[in-house]
């Protein structure tokens, strides 16, 4: 068991712009008197896959929507790329090249899965038919097999199942060509065997370059696919490593008790 002051020494790591593609030091962020996420710091590097691990109602969204710009921080700073893009909106984190998927799927569900892609493809201000034109297709269909969707490219994500929505969801992500992919919760409700298809397509992605963050609360799906863990409870960070030093971590295994076997 952890005491407090190891808690706090864990939370007392300080980190600068140029320690990572993605920083955090020092983020706050509270809700009236219900403070979310409590002075959490940490780097993420470039073609990393972070694992952002922690019990339901850890802080691991909330940390999400500060770092993406959903919400704005209490205190703290979030650096991009060396940039200081604390608080920016979340388009203008898009922009910089920072996308994330969400757990509530919103696609155009009167369009095909390949049109859904298309239009993400679109520039915000140019939303006309030559701006999707005969290659922004070719770059749909593209993005579409790569996520594994490359026989379902006409169907309407009204005919998908839940792991083809989160296939969509990737597609529509990846479609503003992101160097940093923040996924949130994505083996929620997948079999083991479609949690091993996901994780194939997000190591691919890593392969091309990309530098990806995933939340999720399964433990067992996300430590076969991350190169290094970053593990919060109630908003403060617990503890950070390897899978293997994550799986054999009591602070760890304590915070899971009742919950995920790990």
């Amino acid at each position: 068991m952890s005491t407090d002051n190891e808690t706090q020494s864990l939370n007392d790591e300080q980190f600068g712009p140029n320690d990572g593609v993605l920083v955090a030091n020092n983020l706050l962020k509270q809700f009236g008197g219900l403070t979310a996420v409590d002075n959490l710091s940490f780097a993420v590097q470039e073609q990393e896959i972070l694992g952002f691990i922690g019990p339901n109602g850890a802080g691991k969204s909330t940390t999400f929507n500060c770092v993406t710009g959903t919400y704005k921080p209490t205190g703290g700073t979030v650096w991009f790329k060396g940039e200081d893009v604390t608080g920016l909106e979340p388009h203008e984190m898009v922009k910089k090249g920072m996308a994330r998927t969400f757990q509530d799927f919103a696609p155009l569900r009167d369009r095909s899965v390949v049109r859904n892609v298309e239009l993400a493809l679109a520039p915000d201000e140019l939303f006309t038919l030559s701006g999707v034109g005969g290659r922004t297709r070719r770059l749909a269909e593209e993005i579409c097999r790569r996520v594994g969707l490359g026989d379902e490219l006409d169907q309407t994500p009204g005919e998908l199942p839940h792991a083809g929505m989160l296939k969509l969801e990737l597609g529509r992500a990846i479609a503003t060509d992101p160097d940093v992919l923040l996924v949130d919760e994505p083996f929620a409700g997948l079999s083991s065997t479609e949690v091993k298809e996901l994780s194939s397509v997000l190591e691919s992605l890593r392969e091309h370059g990309m530098t990806l963050i995933v939340v999720d609360h399964n433990m067992r799906g996300l430590l076969s696919l991350i190169d290094r863990a970053f593990v919060i409870q109630f908003g403060s960070k617990i503890a950070d490593g390897t899978p293997e030093e994550i799986r054999n971590d009591p602070t760890v295994q304590e915070a899971y008790l009742g919950g995920d076997e790990i």
